[in-house]
């Protein structure tokens, strides 16, 4: 448990806030690019401020100030000009930084123009993401993570709003023994409240159901390590306590201060869940998805990465459940706002959320100090032109000769989205599937072909 003034500490992104000047730290995702394809402008709010997002015609981007300062009209009605934002009222013009560029209807040698800024913050792209830094000057370096920018690969970016405080989200990824319950028996039972248990649990190797509460079975501990971008943590098992052999199982990896990656580079499925605070109440969940082809496979081409949003309810206003990142997001919110862990009862399963909890405020404390914190990086020498958070990518799929090494086939259900395996996965509502159904088909035919001609 944590003290109510320790909670406010970790949970609290406003501007002055102990958490929201760490996070003011970091490049911030905030949209995906492809969510301007239809239109141009629109309302954001990130870290407890409200802003406007655009895209001038240009193809340059901006995120200014929510109002025009002349008449204080919201500037998500504004329209885009060959170099900045104007206000549909009067026309007044602002550039990316804010600056008002043109009063149209003010005298021709006015110089009002130049005393009026409504502020704004500096926006990059990558990998089809807009990062915001809203911190002091000067900026660092925006990290290339590996899978952002990963080669041979197909993408698409899962956007959510979820009414909780982003620390409930990102809490999550320190509890590697949810899936047993979350993923595993209410899978299982809302299956069978449905009536789909029977037609979806046929394939008892593949269906993670079967592995996520097998997971369950002769725990002996759990371990939670720092890492050089964050944190590693798993289940330890025990056969004299039921286990199929003595054995560590390493979870998903922290990336601090709000990433998480599973799978690697290279895997025909990995992931980053982003969990970026809104305000102190609402959490922009990102589900940032890649498909890497293995070597001697083309991945198929996309002329963008698409984003969609994965509804949480049903045309009758019910809860979805059917899937897996659903139980996670309905779990988050379901805590309420904001937690108050003053009155939790932690147990053995909640190491890693612990230690957690406590790089988050070590962090803090370095800000405080005057120091950067953990993946601030200054120089593109620091940054490199790749950063693999959770780790060097896996062999297993690098490897010029992995289809003869995997000898014909995966279990894991991320791998087999071509076999129906998709619709457990917040995936199966984007876009870019039915590219990733023929990658995945095309890795399983070069498995297939390794295994006939011998492995």
């Amino acid at each position: 448990m944590l003290s109510v003034e320790a909670n406010e500490r970790l949970t609290r992104v406003g501007p002055g806030t102990p958490c929201g000047e760490l996070m003011r730290r970091y490049w911030v995702p905030f949209a995906a690019t492809s969510q301007l394809d239809g239109d141009p402008v629109r309302k954001v709010r990130l870290l407890g401020e409200d802003l406007t997002l655009y895209r001038d015609k240009s193809g340059t981007y901006g995120l200014i100030g929510e109002r025009c300062a002349h008449r204080l009209v919201d500037l998500q009605w504004g329209i885009p000009d060959e170099h900045g934002l104007r206000c549909p009222y009067h026309g007044w013009r602002y550039d990316e930084s804010g600056q008002c560029t043109d009063t149209p209807l003010e005298a021709a040698d006015s110089s009002f123009k130049e005393r009026i800024n409504i502020g704004g913050y500096p926006v990059q792209e990558l990998g089809g993401l807009l990062f915001a830094y809203m911190g002091p000057q000067p900026a660092p370096v925006l990290p290339r993570w590996d899978i952002l920018v990963w080669p041979n690969a197909v993408r698409q970016i899962g956007i959510n709003t979820l009414n909780c405080n982003w620390l409930q989200c990102q809490e999550n990824t320190g509890d590697p023994t949810h899936s047993v319950w979350l993923h595993g028996e209410m899978f299982k039972y809302s299956l069978e409240k449905s009536g789909q248990w029977e037609s979806r649990s046929e394939d008892k190797q593949t269906f993670t159901v079967y592995s996520r509460i097998k997971m369950g079975v002769g725990i002996k501990g759990l371990y939670a390590n720092p890492t050089q971008y964050g944190m590693e943590k798993g289940v330890i098992y025990a056969k004299d306590l039921g286990a199929d052999e003595d054995r560590v199982s390493r979870h998903s990896t922290v990336i601090f201060p709000f990433w998480t990656q599973t799978g690697s580079a290279g895997a025909p499925r990995s992931e980053f869940q982003i969990r970026v605070p809104i305000d102190d109440t609402h959490t922009l969940h990102i589900c940032y998805q890649c498909y890497s082809a293995p070597p001697g496979i083309d991945a198929p081409k996309q002329e963008s990465i698409p984003w969609y949003e994965a509804p949480m309810y049903d045309e009758n206003g019910k809860p979805i459940l059917d899937y897996v990142l659903a139980q996670d997001m309905i779990a988050w919110w379901a805590q309420g706002a904001i937690v108050d862990r003053s009155k939790e009862k932690l147990g053995r399963t909640d190491v890693p959320v612990i230690f957690l909890r406590r790089q988050l405020d070590e962090n803090i404390r370095k800000v405080e100090r005057g120091e950067d914190p953990m993946n601030v990086f200054r120089t593109e020498a620091e940054a490199g032109p790749i950063l693999y958070g959770s780790g060097a990518p896996s062999e297993r799929w690098l490897n010029p000769n992995w289809a003869k090494e995997q000898m014909g086939g995966s279990g894991n259900f991320r791998a087999n989205y071509h076999k129906g395996f998709v619709q457990d996965d917040a995936d199966r509502y984007g876009a870019a599937v039915p590219l990733v159904v023929e990658l995945h088909q095309r890795i399983e035919e070069a498995r297939q072909a390794a295994l006939t001609t011998g492995g």
